[in-house]
């Protein structure tokens, strides 16, 4: 089996899976987290995106530089730019090996690769007897060379190695520096990974920055390419929809062209815009960079994307003028324990025949090694190298893990396939991650069995569907709602049906007995509206029980609204009887001639019209609504009635909050009165367990999941409602039906006096 490891373009980072043995990583920011697949196939690559471009692009530069190759049955391929590109164009790799200057960074990328290989084959518990090599290529930092070396390696067909060479079978791409958003395209690239996000969101990031500063006049600068197009393109649209402009965008050619360079510099200074989007990699930038150090431009803000921001551009400083104060953002970095000391252990005679490690050795000492391979020797003016020479006392980027960026993006990369390898052998059957539980077939396994939540074509289900186990087609989601035929809604509608029939009972005793001195001292016209409105609630919770439809959403909350107002208007008037009736029988006071059974039932019914006025507003202006809640639970839809207006029914419970306060307070004072008046005990103690249970509602209802909010709230229904005609009738019902000796104006105003 055969596991590519290529580089192309940028990013943030991710964090795979990791095994006890070896060192769990840092986190990733909330807003860049693709994760890698738990169970991928045992053909797996760390690839460049450059695949798709095969066809339109000849190879005039020869084949990629293979440079490092371990035979080992199951192989890891490994594509690094080594060598940064010269300015003249060459024939092929190997004269970009005499020609052209050596990449530090990313050597020190490929023996990161090396590195966690060298771990994972010594975890026997990560992959028990399975050894991983690994074949490693340069790209030259060219395309051409990144294709072929590529396709070399994704087709098991490789120029510099015979039929017992570094071949195998066909694998799947993981990348640690690619960003472009067109690789998110699963039907042009199927087997594609990486552990790196798009572009999209450092686009996205790029103009809130902009917004954040108040820039509206900026210019971008891209690379010719799909990182730099697709990427300023992103932020481009960003920008235009916050609302700035864009005064100018330029693109900077993989070709190196200093008429186009001069050209794009000379924009920068005739146009008034200063501040400067630049997205593009370190070697595409350096050109401009040196132009714009040239011609002294220093009065513009620079913002880097994440390919150059903290790359060596920036640290130099004769470029700091022009360069100074420059915004980027960067690959979230990392911590690799031991990489260090694996980095300075490199040498020479570690892999003699490796002609990149030699080159990397002249290039850090200034030396050369002299031999009949002339490719490998510098100048023969440099001293020559010994091998005694000691990596500790150098300072270079190679050495440098304070920053690992693109470093622990392949750190990540390669141990994923490490533990994509674990879950595929370790599968077992009846227990696997796709359609009946099985495992992929090691020997032949399709595209999609790559993540088990894959597929080439993925269709979004409908609000109301969600895929079935097999993730191959949509299926309706479970509906919930408070019922009238689950056993909850049929508890709660019994219950407020009871409720409804003890109050009719009630309002038919009152009104049989309603000549009797009990029912005429309570103030009886009160008391039947009062019996009528609790009717009312009691059977305004049944429109909260069924399927939430357009009326019974408008109703539920109308109705409990205007219902309660009326009842607990009734209770404050009769409150307030009371204290009139006993303040009518102090010397020289009529009040009570003021405020008779006409004026009761008018104060009644202007505090219940001033909550209708407020329940007709919210109808006309945002009136309730039926609405399927799909976030609370992803396996179910429930159904609910939005309120619409959630100012207004603040509203209607405020105003039934505040005629019950002023009832409870009134009532309270109005507590030590007569016997023969005591009914102002009764409503004190009814308001009190009113105000309790909707107080506890309000924290009951908001933890309270699914149809169980509606049953919370029909129980406070329903609650307040037996309290107050337990409170408010219980004990006059009491005395009619089993004491009736004492319902007597004798034996009323009797207690009276007693009690004075």
């Amino acid at each position: 089996m055969r596991v590519l490891a290529l580089k192309s373009s940028k990013g943030l980072p991710t964090r795979p899976l990791r095994s006890p043995a070896i060192p769990t990583p840092l986190p990733t920011p909330q807003l860049h987290q693709h994760w890698l697949p738990h169970a991928l196939p045992t053909l797996l690559s760390v690839a460049l995106p450059l695949i798709p471009w095969i066809t339109l692009f000849p190879n005039p530069f020869g084949s990629a530089l293979s440079i490092i190759c371990i035979q080992i049955p199951s192989l890891v391929g490994g594509l690094f730019p080594e060598l940064r590109p010269c300015e003249k164009n060459l024939s092929s790799c190997i004269d970009c090996l005499v020609s052209c200057s050596f990449y530090f960074r990313s050597f020190r990328w490929l023996q990161t690769m090396i590195f966690t290989i060298e771990e994972i084959n010594k975890d026997r518990e990560l992959l028990p007897n399975i050894t991983l090599g690994y074949s490693i290529y340069d790209n030259c930092g060219k395309v051409p060379q990144a294709v072929r070396a590529a396709v070399s390696v994704l087709n098991g067909v490789d120029d510099h190695f015979d039929d017992h060479g570094c071949t195998g079978s066909r694998p799947i791409s993981v990348s640690y520096f690619a960003t472009c958003p067109c690789l998110s395209n699963k039907l042009e690239f199927p087997t594609f990974f990486r552990t790196i996000p798009s572009d999209t969101f450092q686009a996205k990031a790029m103009a809130k920055l902009v917004q954040h500063f108040g820039w509206t006049w900026v210019g971008s600068i891209a690379s010719e390419d799909d990182y730099g197009q697709y990427a300023v393109q992103a932020f481009n649209d960003q920008i235009e929809r916050s609302g700035a402009c864009l005064a100018f965008s330029e693109a900077i050619p993989k070709i190196n062209s200093e008429q186009k360079v001069l050209q794009i510099v000379d924009t920068i200074k005739k146009s008034s815009a200063r501040v400067i989007v630049l997205f593009a990699g370190e070697v595409d930038a350096i050109p401009l960079a040196k132009e714009v150090v040239r011609q002294n431009l220093t009065d513009r803000q620079w913002l880097a994307s994440e390919a150059w921001s903290t790359g060596t551009l920036l640290a130099t400083k004769e470029n700091l003028p022009s360069f100074g104060g420059t915004i980027g953002f960067a690959i979230h970095k990392g911590e690799i324990p031991g990489l260090k000391e694996f980095l300075l252990k490199v040498h020479p005679s570690s892999a003699p025949g490796h002609t990149l490690i030699k080159r990397f050795w002249e290039e850090l000492f200034g030396c050369s090694f002299y031999s009949l391979d002339n490719t490998t020797s510098s100048t023969i003016s440099e001293p020559a190298c010994t091998g005694q020479e000691d990596l500790e006392e150098t300072n270079n980027v190679y050495s440098d893990v304070s920053e690992l960026r693109a470093s622990y993006n392949v750190y990540k990369a390669v141990d994923a396939i490490a533990h994509a390898l674990h879950n595929l052998l370790a599968c077992e059957t009846r227990q696997g991650p796709f359609v009946d539980k099985s495992c992929a077939n090691i020997s032949s396994f399709e595209p999609w069995q790559v993540r088990d939540f894959y597929s080439v074509q993925c269709l979004k289900c409908p609000i109301d569907y969600w895929s079935n186990q097999g993730r191959d087609q949509c299926v309706l989601k479970e509906v919930e709602f408070l019922s009238f035929e689950g056993t909850l809604g049929i508890i709660l509608a019994s219950v407020a049906l009871i409720g409804a029939c003890i109050t009719i009972c009630v309002f038919a005793i009152f009104l049989h007995y309603r000549n009797t001195p009990i029912v005429r001292a309570n103030n009886m016209e009160l008391s039947f509206l009062l019996l009528g409105s609790l009717v009312l609630c009691f059977l305004c919770s049944l429109f909260y029980i069924g399927r939430p439809s357009l009326w019974s959403c408008v109703l539920r909350h109308t109705v409990f609204g205007v219902s309660f107002a009326l009842c607990i208007s009734c209770i404050l008037g009769k409150t307030i009887v009371v204290l009139m009736a006993f303040s009518a029988t102090l010397p020289n006071n009529n009040m009570m001639k003021y405020f008779g059974p006409l004026q009761q039932a008018a104060s009644v019914l202007a505090c219940t019209i001033l909550q209708v006025i407020i329940c007709v507003i919210w109808l006309i202006t945002s009136p309730p609504f039926p609405t399927k809640n799909t976030e609370h639970q992803k396996a179910k839809v429930i159904l609910e009635c939005n309120v619409g207006s959630v100012a207004a029914f603040c509203c209607v419970l405020g105003y039934i909050g505040l005629l019950a306060s002023v009832s409870f307070v009134l009532a309270f004072l109005a507590r030590k009165l007569p016997d023969n008046f005591n009914e102002a005990k009764f409503i004190t103690f009814s308001m009190l367990i009113f105000c309790a249970v909707w107080i506890t509602f309000i924290p009951a209802y908001i933890s309270s999941p699914g149809k169980y909010t509606v049953a919370v709230e029909v129980f406070a229904i329903l609650s307040s409602s037996f309290g107050l005609i337990a409170c408010n009738f219980a004990p006059k019902c009491y005395v009619i039906l089993l004491r009736p000796e004492e319902n007597t104006k004798k034996h009323l105003m009797g207690r009276g006096r007693s009690k004075q």
